[in-house]
């Protein structure tokens, strides 16, 4: 009988970024401007990608007990050394992600991954680990293009003296009624989003070999 591999799935399955509330807080608080979005995408590729280089190549040297809590740990090292590097490419940019980069280790204990790639080979865990962390990120990504252009009438992108440079095109910066979806650019409009998304994913999920009704 051939094993169902549905459950593991990279997009549909149990810990695919939309089945489970470990991104959710991300995918409001980060999509609101694509600056964080992009910064974002890179720091969940780079915490679980390190933290899964040091759990695969020194498991024979890691303690057998309180090893969620050593994930926590490692979780929170590498997002920390991330934001160091950041501030030290550009001060004003960490300031404006040190919030966000809170979250980011967060995600990375809520979907199990240390706990899930812990038997894999050290190619299979690296390559797992950074297949989510890119779909996550793409995800990001893909809603900040929906939220700040409706939302502010703008894009904005990593870098300048501010942090993030924001290229305007709504033709009144700052004015209330300058774009009618402003709403969308708020968390208001990220949970929105999000309540639709994961509408449209169990409903699509539901309709696939061996999803539930």
């Amino acid at each position: 009988m051939k094993p169902d591999n549905s459950q593991s799935h990279l997009f549909w399955g149990n810990h695919a970024p939309l089945s489970t509330l470990a991104a959710a807080a991300l995918m409001i608080m980060a999509t609101g401007r694509l600056a964080f979005a992009l910064i974002l995408a890179i720091a969940l590729i780079w915490v679980n990608l390190l933290t899964v280089l040091i759990v695969s190549f020194g498991r024979p040297i890691l303690p057998g007990k309180g090893r969620e809590l050593l994930y926590v740990f490692l979780t929170g090292f590498a997002g920390s050394l991330f934001l160091l590097l950041v501030h030290a490419i550009n001060p004003f940019l960490a300031m404006e992600i040190t919030f966000l980069m809170a979250l980011t280790p967060l995600y990375g204990i809520g979907s199990g991954i240390c706990r899930r790639v812990a038997s894999l080979e050290h190619e299979d865990a690296l390559l797992k680990a950074f297949l989510e962390a890119l779909l996550l990120g793409g995800i990001l990504v893909g809603l900040a293009l929906i939220r700040e252009p409706l939302g502010f009438g703008s894009f904005s992108f990593p870098g300048g003296l501010q942090g993030i440079r924001v290229l305007d095109f709504s033709g009144e910066p700052g004015s209330a009624g300058a774009f009618p979806l402003r709403i969308i650019g708020g968390a208001t409009g990220g949970l929105l989003l999000l309540g639709y998304g994961l509408s449209l994913f169990r409903r699509f999920k539901a309709r696939r070999p061996g999803g539930e009704a």
